[in-house]
């Protein structure tokens, strides 16, 4: 029972910050230092991944319409170009652009996730990401404060552009505490992305970066669960679902009228607060 309760705080503290450009990773040590969930540590490294599916499928759920390639198809049977005519061919070009982002993320992610988990995993690298991407949030928002966005739609990004966006989320995959949102909005900022535009693309970025990063470790770990473990894993993905709903939804509303500035600070107060919780513990 005391693990339900726990998961619920797991799946809240996801839902939250998965879509903020506050570092999931960072807020989620913190909260296992508090309150450490009494499972396998196999099982928590798995847990603190494929949590995020429920994150995901909140942006599914609200963004069906803009990211479904797809027409309603008629009575008729679809041969090839038949097939073809359904594809709505904006959506379709914006997922090409989506897999052309992941690739950099991908290749490593592939060739040296356990490497990178060993190198990386640990709380002074995830505080430094911390702090060095806020401190970036506030000086990229002081240059861009009077510019004009160049990129104002999503069908505007072009191949280079989100080319560049990937590899900043490359960042976000070597050092965790960068934060995959983060390192993303950031770029594509830097890049002369508006801040909506950015955010709407880091969140369909997630869908096939989270699906493969959650896919591994399910693999990896085995498919095979306790009664136990599976309703700790579906209460934190339920509760990390409903979170994102409201979350994005806020998100969005927020940047209309306000800039990431504040999500910089916080950052830096949580980098801090990161290195001098596990420093006393070290003392």
């Amino acid at each position: 029972m005391l693990e339900l309760i726990q998961a619920i705080f797991f799946g809240l503290v996801e839902g939250i910050t998965e879509w903020l450009p506050i570092s999931s990773t960072g807020h989620m040590i913190l909260l296992n230092e508090i309150m450490p969930l009494n499972v396998s540590d196999d099982f928590y490294s798995m847990f603190e991944v494929v949590i995020q599916l429920g994150a995901i499928l909140a942006v599914v759920v609200l963004y069906f319409k803009q990211i479904w390639p797809f027409a309603k198809t008629t009575d008729t049977p679809l041969t090839q170009s038949g097939w073809l005519s359904h594809v709505k061919k904006p959506i379709f070009d914006l997922w090409l652009k989506i897999l052309v982002a992941c690739v950099p993320a991908a290749i490593v992610g592939l060739l040296l996730d356990e490497v990178l988990e060993e190198l990386f995993y640990n709380y002074v690298v995830v505080a430094l990401a911390l702090i060095v991407f806020g401190v970036a949030f506030i000086i990229v928002e002081r240059i861009q404060k009077h510019k004009t966005p160049l990129v104002a739609s999503l069908e505007a990004l072009d191949y280079k552009t989100v080319l560049i966006i990937g590899i900043f989320q490359l960042i976000a995959a070597i050092f965790p505490g960068t934060s995959r949102s983060g390192a993303t909005i950031v770029g594509a900022l830097m890049l002369g992305v508006s801040r909506s535009v950015a955010a709407e693309f880091t969140f369909f970025l997630a869908i096939p970066v989270m699906f493969g990063a959650s896919l591994l470790k399910l693999i990896k770990f085995g498919l095979v669960f306790t009664t136990s473990e599976a309703m700790i894993l579906l209460t934190g993905m339920v509760v990390a679902f409903i979170t994102s709903i409201v979350v994005i939804r806020f998100l969005m509303g927020y940047i209309r009228k306000h800039d990431f500035t504040v999500f910089g600070y916080y950052r830096i107060i949580l980098g801090i607060v990161v290195l001098v919780s596990f420093g006393m513990h070290l003392v």
